[in-house]
C-alpha cells in the first residue's frame, strides 16, 4: 500500500494494483493530474471534500471512473453530469480491493447548521494493511485499522476529540489530514498534541510534502 496526501482531506491510496482517490475537494492541491484511477470515493458533499469545479474534468480524464459516495452527494454529482453510487452499507469491490462504508452523519458543527450524511471508508485487500478514512465524523466503529487518516483541525472538532479518536482506534500508524485551515505554527501544535496526547502506540506519519508513503507493517 502507498498513500499520498494531496492536500486537506484528499488522499490517494494505491493498493492491490488499484488507485483509489478519496475526497478530491476544493481545499486540496492539484489532483487533476491523477490518471489511471480505479475509483473515486467521496465521504460527503462539503466543498472541501467535493470540488464541483474540478471534479468533472478529473472524471472525464479518467474514463468515467466510478464514484461511490454518501447518499446526499448523489444529487450534487448529478448537477455536474456525474453519476455517483450511494453507499447502502454493503461492501464494494474494486479489483481485489474491498471498500466498506462506516458511519452515517457528519459531526455536529453547530445546532443552527443542519447535519448532512457522511460515510467513512475502510479499504482492505488480502496481504495489505487496513486503511480507514472517516470523512468529517469521529463516531464510526471500523474495527481493526492499520493506517488511520485523522482530521487535525475542523470547525466541528476539538483537539481533545482528535486525540480521543486516536486513542480509541489505536491504529499502529496514522496520517494527519484536514489541515487547510491551519497556519504552519498551528499545524505543528496539533501534530505535537496528536503525538503526545493520542495513542502512545500510534506512529504519526506527516505526508504534507506530497511524497508517496509506502506502508511497512
Amino acid at each position: 500500500m502507498r498513500i499520498t496526501h494531496l492536500g486537506h482531506a484528499c488522499l490517494l491510496v494505491e493498493v492491490a494494483d488499484q488507485r483509489i482517490l478519496i475526497d478530491p475537494g476544493g481545499f486540496a492541491g492539484d489532483f487533476l493530474g491523477q490518471r489511471h484511477l480505479d475509483a473515486v470515493l467521496i465521504t460527503h458533499q462539503h466543498a472541501d471534500h467535493l470540488d464541483t469545479d474540478r471534479l468533472p474534468e478529473l472524471i472525464r480524464a479518467n474514463g468515467e471512473v466510478p464514484i461511490w459516495c454518501d447518499p446526499q452527494s448523489v444529487p450534487v454529482l448529478a448537477t455536474l453530469g456525474l453519476e455517483g453510487t450511494a453507499h447502502d452499507g454493503s461492501e464494494v469491490k474494486v479489483g481485489d480491493v474491498t471498500i466498506t462504508p462506516f458511519g452515517e452523519m457528519h459531526a455536529l458543527i453547530h445546532d443552527d447548521i443542519p447535519r448532512i450524511t457522511n460515510v467513512g471508508v475502510r479499504i482492505t485487500a488480502d496481504g495489505e494493511p487496513v486503511f480507514f478514512h472517516p470523512g468529517d465524523a469521529l463516531d464510526a466503529e471500523p474495527g481493526h485499522v492499520d493506517v488511520l487518516a485523522f482530521p487535525l483541525n475542523a470547525p466541528w472538532q476539538a483537539s481533545r476529540e482528535m486525540t480521543g479518536f486516536l486513542r480509541r482506534l489505536q491504529a499502529p500508524h496514522a496520517v494527519p489530514m484536514h489541515d487547510a485551515l491551519l497556519s504552519q505554527t498551528g499545524r505543528n501544535l496539533y501534530l505535537k498534541q496528536a503525538g503526545d496526547l493520542g495513542c502512545k502506540d500510534t506512529e504519526i506519519h506527516d505526508l504534507s510534502d506530497g511524497d508517496p508513503w509506502r506502508v511497512e507493517l
